[in-house]
């Protein structure tokens, strides 16, 4: 896959996320909870935004020659955590879960407005990054597949509960 076609792959799934948050509308039933387990659509953007926040870091650094290299103690972790406010998502110290229970404890009292701010700051650097990068290091650093399970991987995995609560959700306010 060339750049072009990726990008336009990644704005196209972008796009149909777009559309699906757009049916909620931009209102206080983002805040509901429940969508996903406790989670509201908020809490599901700002989990959304970590991980593109993440990806977008690890790709400037890239960029630019930086190294990375994944948490391998507990303080190295706390210090990532205080310089970039999420977890090191390639921790092996961190499992999904740990990592997204911070996400959450960290930006549930974040307002709605400033959560959707930083995710889409965060998925235009994504976007400005790997337009500006040397095909070379994309593929040298196989940037396709891990900014596609940084973003739209996980849109899709979102989606299918997002779309099961507003049916659920339409059919209660249709009986009232």
């Amino acid at each position: 896959m060339n750049k072009k076609t990726f990008l336009h792959k990644l704005q196209n799934e972008r796009d149909k996320f777009e559309l699906l948050l757009n049916r909620v509308g931009f209102t206080r039933t983002m805040t509901i909870k429940g969508v996903s387990g406790n989670w509201s659509i908020k809490d599901i953007i700002a989990h959304i935004w970590a991980y593109e926040q993440y990806i977008a870091d690890r790709l400037n650094e890239i960029k630019h020659g930086d190294l990375y290299y994944p948490c391998k103690k507990f303080n190295a972790l706390d210090a990532f955590i205080d310089q970039f406010g999420y977890p090191d998502f390639g921790s092996p110290l961190l499992d999904d879960e740990e990592a997204n229970a911070w996400v959450y404890e960290k930006y549930r009292n974040v307002s709605l407005e400033e959560i959707v701010a930083q995710e889409i700051q965060a998925y235009s650097s994504i976007i400005s990054t790997i337009e500006s990068m040397p095909d070379y290091l994309i593929k040298e650093h196989n940037l396709f597949e891990r900014v596609a399970d940084n973003t739209y991987h996980h849109y899709h995995e979102h989606t299918k509960a997002i779309k099961a609560w507003l049916k659920k959700h339409s059919t209660k306010t249709k009986k009232i």
